[in-house]
């Protein structure tokens, strides 16, 4: 029975590691393919307008990349937040709309009394809002962090 386990874990282990050491190679390849690009387009730029012109070619280019991929990655964090908060939110009307809940509700309420779970309600109540004005402070200092 664990032989089984074990020989399915190793078997996906060395697949894995087979695929990973293949995207590697295929990754170091294409870095040199686009060296090799790169040098191929630097010299042209070279014979055709002099040495600074490359140079600023050069750099314009590699610019052009680092503007795109920056601004792919705070598009993709902004998209990561904003469905983490509409995850937490759903999950939470989803808990509340259960009826299990609403059952277990029901029935707390049965068997303590209205009168005495009025106040449990109150204090709980505060002790809500006073988690949720915490809360709202750390996210406020949080939004003057410097970018990552």
């Amino acid at each position: 029975m664990f032989q089984r386990m074990f020989d399915n874990i190793r078997d996906t282990t060395r697949t894995a590691l087979r695929l990973t050491s293949l995207a590697a190679a295929a990754g170091v390849a294409l870095f040199i393919t686009l060296s090799f690009l790169c040098a191929a387009a630097f010299v042209v730029v070279l014979d055709r307008y002099g040495l600074v012109q490359a140079c600023l070619a050069g750099a314009a280019v590699f610019f052009a990349v680092t503007v795109i991929a920056a601004g792919s990655y705070m598009a993709g964090k902004k998209q990561a937040e904003e469905s983490t908060k509409a995850a937490a939110k759903s999950a939470v009307h989803t808990a509340l709309a259960d009826p299990m809940v609403v059952a277990a509700g029901l029935q707390l309420i049965r068997s303590v009394g209205i009168k005495r779970l009025i106040p449990l309600l109150a204090v709980g109540g505060l002790a809500l809002g006073f988690l949720v004005s915490r809360q709202g402070g750390a996210e406020g200092v949080g939004d003057q962090t410097p970018a990552e």
